[in-house]
Parts: C-alpha cells; structure tokens; sequence
C-alpha cells in the first residue's frame, strides 16, 4: 500500500506488553499469555429481537471465562463465540489488540474484539505467576474537580 509520497506503510513490529503493566480503560495491547484455567459461561436463551425478523435461528453466543497469564501476573480474559475453542487449558496464545473493559464498573477483565486477533503459539517457557491476579483488584471511578476554576 502506498502513501501520498509514494512510500509504502512498513508494518509497525508489536510491542508485547506483560499483566502487570495493564492499566484500566485501556486498549491495544499485545501479550504472550498461558491459559491457566477455562470455565464456561451459561447464556441465556432468550430471542434478540433484532433478529427476530430473520427467517433462521441464531445459535446462542458461547461465552468463556479464562484466567490467562505470564510471568508478572494473571488477569480474566473473556473468550467469545470462536475464540472458546482456541482457550484450552495450558495453551498458549498471543493476543493481539486485546483491550481491558471494567466488569460491573469495578474490576479489569481482558477482552479481544472484532479488531482484535488471537493466535495459538508454541509453548511458553515461563511460569505463571498466579498470587497476582488484576482481576481481584477492585477500582473506583473517582471524580476529580477541576483546577483552573480558581
């Protein structure tokens, strides 16, 4: 792809990122994480009135809750519909893209959207450090007056 100059976009090389430096209300992120543990998660079977109009069913979404981790820490990664099958337990995979959404306003969750990719990679050779899990930690949505109204 060229520009306006007439020089092509290089491909920027992406900045993994560990557990530990993941910080609230924050997006593009890459990290080598090991799936330490996978639960799935009931959904309800109620129809979407959306798509109530289509002439076909729509399979219900499958959901997963997955504590992922590296060497610093550890963190919930919700998996969603395809990517349930790339999140078994012990795997190891690279999240690309992913971004931190608040769970009930107060804790991190990890999460990869449509944006977003996941790839299954050979094995890590680090050990989880699963004592330090973000997800526990609980956040507060404080709001700060502002400064130049003296």
């Amino acid at each position: 792809m060229a520009t306006a100059t007439g020089q092509a976009n290089a491909k920027r090389k992406p900045v993994f990122v560990k557990v530990e430096d993941l910080k609230p209300g924050t997006n593009g992120h890459t990290l080598i994480v090991k799936v330490v543990e996978m639960t799935p998660v009931k959904t309800s079977a109620r129809p979407n009135r959306s798509r109530a109009l289509l002439s076909r069913p729509v399979p219900p979404a499958r959901i997963a809750e997955c504590v992922v981790g590296d060497e610093t820490g550890t963190i919930i990664f919700t998996a969603r519909n395809e990517q349930v099958d790339l999140m078994t337990k012990g795997a190891t995979v690279i999240l690309r893209n992913a971004k931190i959404v608040m769970f009930k306003r107060t804790t991190m969750r990890l999460a990869v959207d449509k944006w977003g990719r996941i790839e299954v990679t050979e094995p890590a050779k680090f050990a989880v450090k699963e004592d330090n899990n973000l997800s526990l930690v609980e956040y507060e949505l404080v709001t700060v007056p502002d400064q130049g109204m003296n």
